[in-house]
């Protein structure tokens, strides 16, 4: 089966990305361009969701050649799912880049990084090649990195050095991983593997397990791998944070679930204790850092560590209905930590030091309009678990699987950390739409072209949280499909020689 669609995810936003350097000159141009790339791209993931869910699982073998040889892009439940998540994402951070007015994204680089980004973000989901995933992973990071390091905060080039070290541990763990299993089964295609890791388990394959673990929960600022993301998060333009703490941070955790349910399902026992107590401690750390932080997108940032928190503990109980919650928790917080990061580059970017710290922003948005405040309190709600938005159902399918599990005390200390978020996100409304500030100076720009992008990710954000039942019948239909690999297996067509 060749799906184009499944490659058109990945191409259109790579020929976006060389149209964009080569209209560069034109004003706002490559900006629509930009946007147009994306769009095409989300409809084509969006339509690869409808059929993955209707039938088969999708696939695209790139020049023709057969599997395990030639490279397969694959799209099942589970990595659709995840690229609607993302290109809406991103689809939105273009929406916001049109009308932005921070210098960098006039950069002629910057809209070209984006794409690039998001190429690598969308390869990552559906390659079916464990050392495909480095590539395109690879780009992911390059592309962030550049983007950080061009951002008009003056701190944002340092934070760039400081991840791209920190990345290289964990790309060399990824290739050191990707190392053992190919020395082990003599095949990188993840279909291949399985298939032969359902007879025999070699050796060096547990230990490529714990490696692989580690190097994807570096990539995701898992605690105690989390010291780089505060500082790379917060110096990013706006609308590359938005993604960078919504989706990109993602990325490791969908690898593991697809390590850990297609390829290492016999260690996954030992491993997933491991996954509960680091989420548990990184809920705690994650929420008390935005407690006490003294910036406003570095709270978010804070916050991403207790979010990603909470879909560790699901990963780690490991029953089907707690990887139904941490499917549903994914995609629930990247719709709600993007629209709040947009929500709050509109308020910075409009004080004199275009900057987020409450020092400088306080009493901001009380001389907004109200829709930004009430966007930033229906966000806040959703952040919370507060119904009836998205973010009450992913707390209460966590809470849900634990009952389930029996597991009383990560439950408990669970929902105790979530109540915290409650504590920090309405103080910040409280500090920035409430407080009264006469000698604060502001800018005026004009508001409604700024907002249109997180008012459509809030209104997502309302919708599935009052009409629930599609996102969690997706999640059940997914977890489903993890549980039998052999249809993964079976969907790649291996040519096995036989």
């Amino acid at each position: 089966m060749q799906n184009l669609l499944v490659l058109g995810t990945v191409f259109f936003p790579f020929a976006g990305a060389i149209l964009t350097l080569l209209l560069t000159r034109y004003n706002r141009l490559d900006r629509w361009l930009a946007f147009g790339a994306s769009l095409l791209s989300w409809g084509c993931s969006v339509a690869v969701l409808l059929q993955v869910f209707g039938g088969d699982v999708q696939t695209y073998r790139l020049g023709g050649y057969m599997p395990p040889f030639g490279i397969v892009l694959v799209a099942d439940r589970l990595s659709a799912l995840f690229s609607v998540m993302a290109t809406t994402v991103l689809m939105a951070g273009f929406m916001y880049c049109i009308h932005c007015k921070d210098k960098c994204i006039s950069y002629p680089a910057f809209l070209p990084l984006f794409l690039f980004m998001e190429t690598g973000l969308n390869g990552t989901l559906y390659t079916g090649d464990i050392f495909t995933f480095f590539v395109f992973m690879e780009i992911m990071v390059l592309s962030s990195v550049s983007l950080v390091a061009i951002s008009d905060d003056h701190l944002g080039l340092e934070a760039a050095f400081k991840y791209l070290f920190i990345s290289g541990i964990g790309t060399l763990l990824l290739l050191i991983g990707v190392s053992m299993m190919y020395a082990s089964l003599g095949t990188l295609n993840f279909a291949d593997m399985a298939r032969l890791l359902t007879a025999d388990e070699p050796p060096l394959v547990r230990g490529a397990a714990l490696v692989l673990t580690v190097s994807f929960l570096l990539k995701s600022a898992v605690f105690p791998f989390h010291f780089w993301q505060p500082d790379f998060h917060t110096t990013a333009p706006t609308p590359v944070h938005a993604v960078l703490s919504s989706v990109v941070v993602k990325i490791g955790i969908y690898a593991v679930i697809r390590i850990l349910t297609l390829l290492f399902t016999g260690d996954a026992l030992d491993i997933q204790p491991i996954l509960l107590a680091l989420g548990v401690i990184g809920i705690f750390f994650g929420s008390f850092g935005a407690l006490r932080t003294y910036n406003a997108k570095r709270l978010l940032a804070y916050s991403t560590i207790g979010q990603i928190g909470f879909i560790l503990v699901g990963i780690g109980w490991g029953t089907p209905l707690a990887l139904v919650a941490a499917v549903i928790y994914a995609v629930n917080h990247a719709f709600v930590k993007s629209a709040m990061l947009m929500i709050m580059g509109l308020v910075s970017s409009r004080t004199n030091p275009k900057s987020a710290n409450f020092s400088e922003i306080g009493g901001a948005g009380r001389t907004m309009p109200m829709v930004i405040g009430l966007l930033w309190v229906l966000g806040g709600m959703a952040l919370a678990g507060i119904p009836p938005l998205n973010g009450f159902i992913s707390k209460l399918a966590i809470v849900q699987s634990g009952v389930e599990a029996q597991d009383w005390w990560p439950l408990f200390l669970a929902v105790f950390g979530g109540v915290i978020t409650v504590t920090y996100v309405f103080r910040t409304w409280q500090y920035v739409f409430q407080q009264n500030n006469p000698d604060l100076k502001l800018e005026i720009k004009p508001y409604g072209d700024g907002v249109i992008a997180p008012v459509l990710l809030i209104s997502l954000c309302v919708v599935l949280g009052i009409y629930a039942r599609p996102l969690v019948g997706l999640a059940h239909l997914t977890v489903e499909q993890l549980q039998n690999p052999q249809i993964y297996i079976d969907a790649v067509r291996l040519f096995t020689g036989g």
